[in-house]
């Protein structure tokens, strides 16, 4: 396989991505009903297809900034000649993710702002308005904030390469994630603590593990002694992740079924909106355990051993399966528990 296709053959990790994503969306839109009210406006189609879309893109950005931050601590500071052209790369792709996840996040504020008045025309006082009513508005002006943040810090990286602490850049990115669950995903006022807690180790955790597979798959999978390095100390931290994703996805789902149950358990797991996009999570989850085992059993050896594999094409597949997780992870924060 010469350089080129490989370098095609790469892309189509970040391609797996945005599709697994936009699939993610039109799944959970499909098994999710959104019930009319009477005599309240409707936002219209295109804002309930946009926001879910554009909400995913914001996910995903912020997930490709958590993995290319990462890629410095997966690579190793001992051998600068041979990690550097990597991390000359991932710096300023991280850049133009932060930008992509700054705008995606403004956009969503004016896009909810919106759809909470759809009767009201968009403007800037309409928008500030919604920002100082509404705790989602606030959370993703500070999502927003910390995206510019970044910006600014991964422009001196650029310029200065890893004299900008990679510990810096990660803690930007990780802090911006944090107020993301308040915008999105659903918990239930009983156990606020508890859920919102477990709700931002869940995403966390899902940010790790997706951007750093990402960014090692792109960047790394081509230079077999950089990735006999790499994957091993990214393997324990998938591991970690999927553990701590897979736990506090069923908290938080389960949490949310129970306390409103329209349908008492285990009957709205498939009889509802949300326990049916729940469940399809559930299955992406599962199915990703077996990829990333196959990963790590299988290949893993032989990439320790600087040899050939079909890493890309496995990783590719594992990443998309992500991608539908995160669009659904999005429809479910607005599924009705009905």
């Amino acid at each position: 396989m010469d350089r080129t296709t490989t370098r095609t053959s790469r892309h189509w990790v970040v391609v797996g991505l945005l599709a697994g994503g936009c699939v993610g969306v039109l799944l959970g839109l499909g098994l999710s009903t959104t019930p009319e009210a009477v005599g309240v406006a409707e936002p219209g189609a295109v804002v309930r297809f946009a926001h879910p879309l554009v909400r995913t893109l914001l996910d995903l950005a912020a997930t490709v900034v958590v993995g290319l931050s990462l890629l410095p601590k997966l690579l190793g500071f001992t051998r600068p000649a041979a990690t550097e052209p990597v991390l000359r790369v991932a710096r300023p792709a991280a850049v133009v993710a932060a930008a992509v996840w700054a705008f995606t996040a403004l956009l969503s504020i004016v896009i909810r702002a919106y759809e909470t008045r759809p009767d009201v025309p968009v403007t800037m006082s309409s928008v500030v308005d919604y920002v100082q009513r509404v705790g989602a508005g606030q959370g993703l002006l500070f999502s927003a904030v910390c995206a510019l943040t970044y910006v600014v810090v991964g422009v001196m990286a650029v310029r200065r390469g890893e004299s900008v602490p990679a510990e810096l850049r990660i803690l930007i990115s990780m802090f911006g994630l944090l107020p993301l669950p308040v915008t999105g995903h659903a918990s239930n006022w009983k156990y606020h603590d508890y859920s919102m807690i477990s709700m931002e180790l869940h995403v966390l955790g899902a940010a790790a593990w997706t951007g750093g597979l990402a960014a090692l798959v792109v960047l790394v999978s081509h230079r077999r002694g950089l990735l006999a390095d790499a994957l091993p100390k990214f393997s324990k931290l998938a591991t970690v992740s999927l553990a701590l994703v897979s736990v506090t996805g069923l908290f938080n789902g389960l949490l949310e079924l129970f306390l409103n149950p329209v349908v008492a358990l285990p009957g709205s797991l498939f009889t509802t909106s949300y326990g049916l996009v729940l469940l399809a999570k559930i299955v992406c989850a599962a199915l990703l355990a077996l990829l990333g085992a196959n990963i790590r059993w299988r290949l893993l050896p032989h990439i320790a051993r600087h040899k050939a594999t079909a890493i890309v094409g496995w990783a590719t597949i594992e990443v998309t399966i992500m991608g539908i997780a995160f669009g659904l992870a999005v429809i479910l924060s607005r599924a009705p528990v009905a």
